[in-house]
């Protein structure tokens, strides 16, 4: 959805655009037409055919940061055949969209790899490339689809969909669908019939369905509309969205400053009437300007509506629904700051549902009034780098075998989601409810369940943890309480569960035993859960054995680095620096899932780049030449010239 007057006055601009700067953007339809004139798949000498047929496409495959058509000929100049295939699968029209994205990019990568000669940094084979191929193929089907382009438009005429940064596959889709309801509009005007058939000749495609036509649409909103659009002060403080939301936080401003003066609102930071550089200057009651950031305006304003009160303690209070809670200036902050990424997508044109503040930042007051954060699956996703279906998922094995085991690569984040797995079952952050251990080759039963230990002369039967922490699940059997084991592969599990291996399995919770030494009848409450972790890139570990693995449900957990959370969280770090070396791991995590000694189990996690409000080059290499490269050398310890050329790739990102 969208609206359908924005596109119209898109179209109005677009018509006077066109017939001036076409001779710059022909190139197009040229290209198309000459593709097709000189594609053919089963040409004896595919490297010449391929070369020839994207000879006119220019810019499109090529620029100075990215070149898939230079890597396409340089893979067809080592395995021709392959990648004939890579096109053959990639234009198979009778397959999934998707699939054949998804496989000509991981082609792409595994050419890379058994060809590379140590230059070959990337494939460059993206979802802008690999439309483009798909555009030339099939022209009166599919779109280029370029992100900056695509999120324009989308801004511009006020659609329900914005793609989002790396969402390569599904940001394709979404854009076709885009584009397509833009087309219809396109070809029920007879006037831009006329425009194109004036300028069109022999060397263009006809684009009888106006494809091209309308990815150029998104071209010249992207570089040229709007652009240089004037502001009306005076108008704008009469619009009605103006007055809605920015009024009243001037307003806000000019009775908590004092002087008698209306805030400076400076024309070069207002820009279609939305505060663009997140700042606003404002005169205080000494005559001086401040610049209020983001947070401060936000905060300013929800304290003008009511919304915040800043209460007793240095504590603020958020009144919703007629109730005082408890909130923290952290999450003071954090709430205002969501507040901000609403009142942004609202200028940008962008549907945003209203916000409820409830679920997310309020906090309760137990017995000994204490502050517990109320926590929810919103909260999770929040900061657990995960998809929502995956944490669907988690919880649902949990649920079902009470046992779970997360599995991973280092740095994948297992422990830190298995204590945000737990906050979000209980829905709240009751740190009472949840044990940690972490077993070891010494652990034993004694330490767990129950055993006699040293006291004074001589020994005393003495509770183990997981004993204790049973005895308080079974005095609350209406709340969940977790109990956590890290590296639990490293301890004997026969010796240290001994008579409760049968007991943790969902069907015997409460079902009793008689424990071996002090032989009174015990049992494992429903109410608790147990999640336990497993490295699986640490070479010296057994494999788990057989009696405990068929109690518990296993879960490999994924780097999250193309997870939306982690997107958001790299996004805020606004450095390029960051943005390079986090592809660089994406790729050598490539090339260890495809490595027949290592596989996905040893990639690397995305918590190494994670936990940083400010990112500096000394944190970034300190992790690459502390952390990274010596996994690799232990990886491939006996590969050195593999290692090296990581070593180089990794440490080139922060050359110039």
């Amino acid at each position: 959805m969208f609206d359908q007057e924005k596109l119209v006055a898109v179209i109005a601009a677009y018509k006077d655009y066109f017939p001036n700067h076409w001779k710059d953007e022909k190139y197009k339809w040229e290209a198309i037409q000459y593709f097709q004139e000189h594609w053919n798949i089963s040409a004896e000498n595919f490297l010449d055919m391929f070369m020839e047929a994207t000879d006119k496409t220019y810019n499109l495959l090529a620029n100075m940061n990215n070149y898939p058509r230079g890597m396409i000929k340089s893979f067809a100049m080592a395995d021709p055949e392959a990648v004939r295939s890579m096109f053959m699968a990639l234009f198979d029209e009778s397959q999934n969209l998707a699939q054949r994205i998804e496989q000509f990019i991981t082609s792409a990568e595994n050419l890379r790899v058994k060809y590379d000669d140590g230059t070959w940094k990337q494939h460059y084979q993206t979802a802008n490339a690999i439309s483009t191929y798909l555009w030339l193929k099939y022209p009166d089907k599919y779109y280029i689809y370029k992100y900056s382009e695509v999120r324009a438009i989308a801004r511009e005429i006020g659609s329900d969909f914005v793609p989002k940064k790396g969402g390569s596959v599904s940001n394709i889709e979404n854009s076709y669908k885009l584009y397509d309801e833009i087309r219809k509009k396109l070809a029920s005007d007879s006037e831009l019939d006329e425009i194109l058939q004036n300028v069109l000749n022999e060397d263009c495609y006809p684009d009888p369905r106006k494809i091209t036509m309308t990815l150029d649409v998104g071209f010249f909103v992207s570089r040229f509309y709007n652009q240089q659009k004037e502001i009306d002060l005076n108008s704008l403080h009469s619009d009605a969205k103006f007055s809605k939301w920015y009024a009243p936080v001037i307003e806000s401003l000019y009775k908590m400053g004092g002087s008698g003066k209306r805030p400076d609102v400076h024309q070069k930071i207002i820009k279609d009437y939305g505060i663009t550089d997140d700042e606003l200057k404002v005169v205080n009651s000494t005559g001086n300007a401040q610049v209020l950031n983001d947070i401060d305006w936000a905060r300013n304003y929800l304290v003008y509506e009511g919304v915040l009160d800043k209460g007793e303690n240095g504590l603020w209070t958020l009144t919703e629904l007629g109730k005082k809670l408890i909130i923290t200036e952290e999450l003071a902050s954090k709430l205002t700051a969501k507040w901000v990424k609403i009142k942004t997508a609202e200028r940008e044109h962008r549907y945003v549902p209203d916000i409820d503040l409830t679920p997310y930042y309020v906090y309760r007051t137990d017995g000994n009034q204490n502050s517990i954060a109320l926590y929810k699956k919103e909260d999770f996703l929040n900061e657990v780098y995960m998809a929502e279906e995956n944490y669907n998922t988690l919880v649902d094995l949990l649920k079902n075998k009470k046992n779970l085991i997360l599995q991973g690569a280092p740095g994948v984040g297992k422990t830190f989601a298995a204590t945000r797995l737990a906050y979000s079952m209980m829905g709240e952050k009751d740190d009472s409810r949840i044990e940690f251990v972490q077993f070891h080759q010494n652990y034993s039963y004694e330490d767990f369940i129950m055993g006699y230990k040293p006291q004074d002369e001589g020994f005393k039967l003495t509770n183990g943890i997981f004993y204790q922490f049973c005895m308080n699940a079974a005095e609350h059997p209406d709340k969940d309480y977790f109990f956590i084991i890290d590296e639990i592969n490293r301890g004997n599990m026969s010796k240290i569960f001994g008579e409760l291996l049968m007991l943790i399995e969902k069907d015997y919770r409460g079902t009793t035993v008689t424990l071996a030494y002090s032989r009174t009848a015990f049992s494992v409450p429903k109410n608790l859960y147990i999640i336990g972790m497993m490295n699986t890139a640490d070479r010296s570990l057994a494999m788990i054995d057989y009696a405990l693995r068929r109690r518990f449900s296993f879960y490999e957990m994924e780097p999250g680095f193309n997870s939306e959370g982690f997107k958001a969280y790299q996004a805020s770090l606004k450095n390029e620096t960051f943005n390079t070396l986090i592809e660089q791991i994406i790729d050598l995590n490539r090339e260890i899932n495809i490595d027949d000694s290592l596989g996905p189990g040893f990639r690397i996690g995305h918590s190494y780049f994670c936990g940083q409000e400010e990112c500096t080059e000394e944190w970034m290499k300190a992790v690459v030449y502390y952390d990274i490269i010596p996994m690799l050398q232990e990886y491939w310890f006996d590969d050195r010239q593999k290692v090296k050329r990581w070593e180089n790739l990794l440490i080139g990102v922060f050359n110039d």
